[in-house]
């Protein structure tokens, strides 16, 4: 990688290989052991703590890390189609994004596979433009799918309630 410049504490960087026209932002964090298994990351100001359950030696004083993955996948998605939602200026009175994923049974423990499955709640909600919104987000604009979509399969399904 090649710096190409600095955006407040953020490092800009072009890999050798991409048009001088394309930049990217490095990200970094420190996490730091605590105590047994509890690990602390400050991420943008916000306190993250993982460990263990206790039943596998840990104080439970967090979530395990491999959750945290759909937790980023979802979080991701989700903003994005809030965003291209409001753009649209369509009304929604419940969103929810909900993820499944198999794990497997030998080590290195890892997904199989990811279902995004995006719920809405509303009245009289359009569902092309639900799908449409749900589709630019899963293609084009959520970087965490796009990371998993290169390491396995990754499908969505959308989910309308009208009330």
């Amino acid at each position: 990688m090649t710096g190409i410049g600095k955006i407040g504490h953020l490092s800009v960087k072009r890999s050798k290989n991409q048009p001088s026209n394309i930049t990217f932002m490095t990200h970094s964090i420190k996490t730091i052991w605590k105590d047994n298994n509890i690990f602390e990351t400050d991420v943008d100001g916000h306190n993250v703590v993982i460990d263990l359950a206790e039943d596998a030696g840990g104080n439970d004083a967090g979530p395990r890390p491999k959750k945290l993955l759909l937790v980023a996948a979802a979080g991701c998605t989700g903003l994005d189609v809030v965003e291209i939602l409001k753009k649209m200026r369509i009304d929604i009175k419940g969103f929810n994004v909900q993820i499944e994923s198999d794990v497997t049974d030998e080590y290195p423990k890892q997904y199989t596979g990811l279902k995004v499955v995006y719920e809405f709640e509303g009245d009289k909600l359009p569902k092309e433009k639900l799908e449409r919104a749900c589709q630019l987000s899963f293609e084009k604009y959520c970087g965490v799918l796009a990371m998993y979509k290169k390491a396995v399969p990754v499908t969505y399904e959308v989910k309308i309630r009208n009330v």
